[in-house]
């Protein structure tokens, strides 16, 4: 438990203490009480909204009960002084021994440093990626993978039961007209000169492979067959290719998905109907017209009776129709169907969408709210896109992807780590520059390097104490540390309440700023040495400082090592 879980539970049992003395009502909700660091570091090193929070509904004024608490926090062990502050705030100073301890606390914790159980094995599924499997992946899906992954792996490390999921949008026109521009390569590959890829096809040199597969499997059968005999054959044979492609393509970026689900397996199977059966069931979907569209009305236009749901019931602007007038399931309907499936197994429901999907969030919101009854926790996190830039310069689109650039190619030119980080410096609902130029360089201004840079200072020292004091180091003795490897420890501390809030908030970028903060921290720290050799971390004639201010610099290390993990990022032992 971290010394900030340790205040919280402690403070937990006094409130619990004052309602049993009678100075405090039974009952009082009290998940609003938090236990965090001051904004003001001045302040002292943690500070509690308690009074605030419960004197409303305890029916006292908040100076007075902040006064009942402050008393009971100045008995606990760790607790130096309480102060109140305003209209009643709550702050304290804990001891030094206590931030020496939390040190001694990460040392042994080690990898699991920040771990928790704060999701209490609770069933969640993060869907993210889910591209169309018609090409590779570019970079349009990059920064929705990683920061799906990053989320997937920091739920995962706060105690949630995560499955990572990838839907498969395989029974859309798209996929036919995927099937089609595989046909056209077969005819290629079996010597015919196609010219031009037809407007509508596409034209990508990728699925050369796949018509060349397709020639030797099946030689000219299909050459001039009417499409009705190899369409759904080539589809089938193009989407298996296409997502052996796109896993290639992830696990270049270190991700694996735990679920691959087909949208045209659900639709065989029949969820949509169950679904609508459930929907009607419970008078949620009703046969209805839809509203002539908004504006001047299209002139062939005309009213039709169409399955709706009560959309507006949960939220949304208006009911919306889960099948066509053909009879087809619309977008929404196929949608709704899957989410109702994933609910089937899961707690809580998270899916990654780029931001040109904003206006499906409400519909989508509204139908799990309405499967689900109200019972599974659903999120959307909605990713910008990235715009790709050289020197400030746009870049040039890939030749062999068509259209686009690839994945593939942003990774192998600048690494894994690179690209996930990068991705991980900004909120996902804001815009993004990617500058192949600045993400590489060896500057306190590109977040990667300066995080990166921090570790394998770290991991030189060790190397070079090893070389130093070749009869190993004493114990170290923490009473010798400063003002600032102090500051140094209570900023370790934060790490196991950064990630709880990040994983509430569903947030991953939350991690890269704490470790950006931690790592700039570090780097002042080991620069004070450059004028004052005496604050090195290597003090030749003094070995117990030394092993002391290694010691923190090792714990430090490992803080950084463990959110790199998050993040899907190594933690570099040397950079060239």
């Amino acid at each position: 438990m971290s010394i900030f879980a340790r205040i919280a539970t402690a403070l937990d049992g006094l409130l619990d203490t004052m309602v049993a003395a009678g100075e405090l009502p039974a009952g009082l909700n009290r998940t609003a009480v938090t236990v965090e660091p001051p904004r003001d570091p001045a302040h002292g090193d943690m500070a509690t909204n308690a009074a605030m929070v419960l004197a409303k509904p305890a029916g006292t004024n908040p100076r007075a009960l902040a006064e009942l608490i402050a008393e009971r926090l100045r008995g606990l062990a760790d607790v130096e002084t309480v102060e109140i502050a305003g209209p009643g705030f709550i702050n304290m100073r804990l001891d030094r021994s206590a931030w020496e301890a939390e040190l001694t606390a990460v040392h042994a914790a080690g990898a699991d440093y920040g771990r928790s159980d704060v999701g209490k094995d609770l069933r969640v599924n993060v869907e993210y990626v889910s591209a169309n499997p018609t090409g590779p992946m570019h970079m349009g899906h990059c920064r929705g993978a990683v920061v799906g992954d990053a989320l997937a792996s920091l739920l995962a490390f706060s105690g949630y039961a995560v499955t990572r999921e990838y839907y498969i949008n395989d029974a859309g026109g798209q996929v036919d007209v995927l099937a089609r521009s595989v046909h056209l390569r077969y005819r290629e590959a079996l010597g015919e000169d196609i010219g031009e890829v037809p407007e509508g096809l596409y034209p990508g040199a990728y699925l050369v492979p796949v018509g060349h597969k397709l020639a030797t499997q099946y030689g000219s059968k299909f050459v001039d067959a009417p499409e009705s005999e190899w369409l759904a054959l080539f589809r089938k044979a193009a989407v298996a290719d296409m997502m052996d492609m796109i896993r290639a393509d992830l696990a270049l970026l270190g991700i694996h998905h735990d679920l691959f689900s087909s949208e045209a397996e659900l639709q065989a199977a029949g969820k949509p109907e169950a679904a609508e059966q459930w929907l009607r069931a419970h008078d949620l979907v009703y046969d209805g017209m839809l509203e002539a569209p908004k504006g001047e009305t299209p002139e062939d236009w005309e009213p039709v009776e169409l399955p709706l749901f009560r959309s507006t019931k949960f939220g949304d602007d208006q009911d919306r129709p889960i099948k066509k007038s053909n009879g087809s399931w619309t977008y929404f309907g196929a949608d709704m169907a899957y989410h109702f499936q994933k609910a089937q197994s899961a707690d809580q429901l998270i899916d990654i969408w780029g931001a040109d999907h904003a206006g499906t969030v409400k519909r989508i919101t509204a139908a799990v709210a309405a499967l689900t009854e109200g019972k599974v926790r659903f999120d959307v996190k909605l990713v910008q896109m990235v715009r790709l830039l050289r020197d400030g310069e746009p870049v040039k689109m890939s030749k062999r992807a068509g259209n686009f650039v690839t994945l593939a190619d942003v990774v192998n030119e600048v690494g894994k780590d690179v690209v996930r980080f990068t991705m991980l410096t900004r909120k996902a609902d804001a815009q993004m520059d990617f500058d192949f130029a600045k993400v590489v360089e060896a500057s306190k201004d590109n977040p990667v390097f300066y995080v990166q840079y921090a570790h394998a200072r770290i991991a030189s020292l060790g190397r070079r104490v090893a070389e130093a004091f070749s009869g190993g180091l004493p114990v170290p003795d923490l009473s010798r540390f400063g003002a600032e490897e102090l500051d140094l420890v209570k900023q370790l501390a934060n790490f196991p309440r950064v990630v709880e809030a990040a994983a509430n908030a569903r947030e991953p970028h939350r991690i890269a700023f704490y470790l950006y903060d931690l790592a700039a921290s570090f780097h002042g720290w080991w620069n004070l040495g450059n004028d004052q050799p005496d604050r090195r971390v290597i003090q030749a004639d003094d070995a117990v400082l030394t092993a002391t201010r290694l010691h923190l610099s090792a714990g430090i290390g490992q803080v950084i090592k463990n959110g790199l993990a998050l993040m899907g990022v190594a933690a570099l032992e040397e950079m060239s």
